[in-house]
């Protein structure tokens, strides 16, 4: 009779899981108990109550599930967090110097990593359940499990008070994937606070995203109004936005810990040349089969061209320079009016009033409102209601 082969001590199928992560590249790794974060839920609560979260209504609607690991899934036993490495061979923020030119995030210049994360937990899961038995689901960052304060009860590192998680060892460079056993594995020690009196994340945001440390209204912040958000952009906010069309690395990049960083290992999130810094011109020439095809593995893709557009109008209008106003006044007749609304605003950046209002006349019969009212900002005509009041 075939005996069924005996499966690990928890001790052992945590050391099995380790040999697997770092086997897949894994830079980062910890195991965190369900219960690990007690406040997480009521500090979700707070922060989706004061609105923060935009129009991120997912988040809301997730929020219960979010509170804690068991309310995702009752018999989870224990979550390994793992950080993989990506650290840039440059400073992101050089790419902000020549305005003709985007600055696309560091994690969204390579392949995009929630495909490449997903298939090494995979594969990791694949070959630890049969030794150690159990169930198991993986994660990457699109499912409701809290991936930053698991990280931190699991000794990766620490919210700093840009709310993003820190590594001693790796500074602010970790993507973060998650796999959720049945199994309950021996924890590791949580990470503690290292920030003491330091603000640099805080004084180096472009838009005052922080409302105090360890606080982040997603509102004012480019990574959400660039990617997430998906009206136009608030006028108020736009001159801050500079040359940022994806994301935004100000924080992380001013961390002091960075100083103990090393460059990614893994050649698929390295930059590609063509999103290092592309020239605006070329980028707001992207029909749609073109932008399927530039950003067919970015993340980029993920956000779409109207919204991608969206932001290179926004950066062609900060950027100073007249011989951009070919390529936004070409999208005054594009088809999506959040387009036509941005190209609008880039252009009463860098016209005078004269020329801006002779295009004014010639797109009269524009029929969007939204459109028509960045038309009337422009023009420096007072809104409707206000006169009306």
């Amino acid at each position: 009779m075939l005996r069924r082969p005996r499966l690990l001590s928890p001790a052992a199928a945590k050391d099995l899981l380790f040999d697997l992560a770092r086997a897949e590249g894994f830079d980062a790794l910890g195991i965190a108990a369900p219960d690990s974060i007690p406040l997480a839920g009521d500090r979700l609560r707070r922060w989706l109550v004061e609105g923060a979260h935009g129009d991120m209504e997912w988040m809301a609607e997730t929020a219960e599930r979010r509170a804690a690991p068991a309310r995702l899934w009752p018999e989870i036993g224990s979550v390994l967090m793992l950080g993989l490495n990506y650290g840039p061979d440059e400073d992101p923020r050089a790419a902000l110097a020549d305005r003709t030119r985007g600055a696309i995030s560091v994690y969204a210049r390579g392949d995009d990593y929630h495909e490449l994360i997903k298939g090494k937990l995979k594969r990791i899961a694949s070959r630890f359940l049969p030794r150690a038995g159990g169930e198991v689901k993986v994660f990457v960052d699109t499912a409701p499990l809290m991936e930053k304060p698991l990280a931190e009860a699991a000794g990766l590192g620490w919210q700093g008070k840009h709310t993003n998680l820190v590594s001693r060892a790796r500074g602010s460079w970790l993507l973060l994937g998650a796999i959720a056993t049945t199994l309950a594995l021996p924890p590791d020690a949580p990470e503690r606070d290292h920030c003491g009196s330091c603000r640099a994340c805080l004084d180096a945001c472009p838009t005052q995203a922080f409302p105090a440390p360890y606080r982040i209204d997603a509102r004012r912040c480019v990574s959400y109004l660039t990617i997430e958000h998906k009206g136009p952009i608030p006028h108020e906010l736009r001159a801050g936005i500079g040359n940022r069309i994806y994301g935004c690395d100000d924080c992380l990049a001013a961390c002091p810990w960075n100083k103990f960083a090393a460059l990614g290992r893994e050649a698929r999130l390295a930059a590609r040349t063509e999103n290092r810094a592309p020239a605006l011109a070329e980028l707001a020439r992207l029909d749609e089969p073109a932008f399927r095809t530039r950003f067919a593995k970015s993340p980029i893709k993920r956000t779409g061209r109207v919204r991608f557009l969206r932001n290179v109008l926004v950066a062609i209008g900060n950027s100073g320079d007249p011989a951009l106003v070919p390529e936004a006044e070409r999208l005054l007749v594009d088809p999506h009016p959040l387009v036509r609304g941005a190209a609008v605003w880039a252009l009463a950046q860098l016209l005078d009033r004269p020329t801006l209002a002779r295009l004014k006349t010639a797109h009269a019969g524009e029929e969007d409102d939204e459109v028509r009212d960045e038309w009337r900002r422009a023009a420096g005509a007072p809104d409707p209601a206000s006169v009306m009041a």
